[in-house]
């Protein structure tokens, strides 16, 4: 009976709403976000290592269809106001080693460093543990990047290597710091009481 009150106090969290924001489908009407956020050089060189590019709304597509079982992207919505600052996706999702790969970005600047990313990466960790029932969520990060490093590691993402020098911007070189967590990890977590 222990037992199943412990399991019952582990998974009784919503799945998808946090403290700040839930986790929602795509829609039509974000393209025009999309396109502005495109145009933000700030969060485009946080977010990968493409050059800048801004696009138009009518270059943004809603996620493909055919890539769809391998492949989970929510929009980030606030709680408060219902306001979509971002998204978050999990990726070449490999169903037989129980891995996926995380990409997360806040675009509106107003919601950047003020707890809207880590409790969207909670969300989206325990989405890939309870509901896909992965073993593994690893990411990549650029080394300059150290607001997103600490996000990552505050939700119990380690550092697990690097890519030396596989960056370059500004005439300088950074390094690609690679990190994951493991699902016995982020149970270990919860179990303690952090995270989601």
């Amino acid at each position: 009976m222990h037992h199943l009150t412990q399991t019952t106090t582990l998974w009784n969290t919503d799945l998808l709403a946090g403290r700040l924001v839930r986790l929602a489908a795509p829609s039509e009407d974000e393209k025009a976000a999309f396109a502005r956020w495109s145009a933000d050089p700030e969060y485009m060189r946080h977010l990968d290592d493409d050059p800048v590019r801004p696009m138009a709304a009518e270059q943004f597509n809603l996620p493909r269809r055919e890539g769809a079982p391998n492949n989970v992207e929510f929009r980030i919505r606030t709680l408060a106001d219902d306001k979509l600052i971002g998204f978050v996706a999990l990726f070449n999702i490999k169903w037989s080693n129980g891995s996926a790969v995380l990409a997360i970005g806040i675009g509106e600047p107003d919601y950047r460093g003020k707890g809207y990313g880590s409790d969207a990466l909670a969300l989206a960790v325990g989405y890939a543990f309870r509901e896909l029932n992965l073993h593994r969520v690893g990411l990549s990060v650029i080394s300059y990047n150290a607001r997103a490093i600490r996000t990552y590691e505050k939700v119990g993402f380690v550092r697990e290597g690097m890519r030396r020098e596989a960056i370059h911007r500004d005439g300088r070189r950074y390094d690609e710091v690679l990190m994951g967590i493991l699902r016995t990890e982020w149970e270990q977590r919860r179990a303690q009481g952090e995270g989601q």
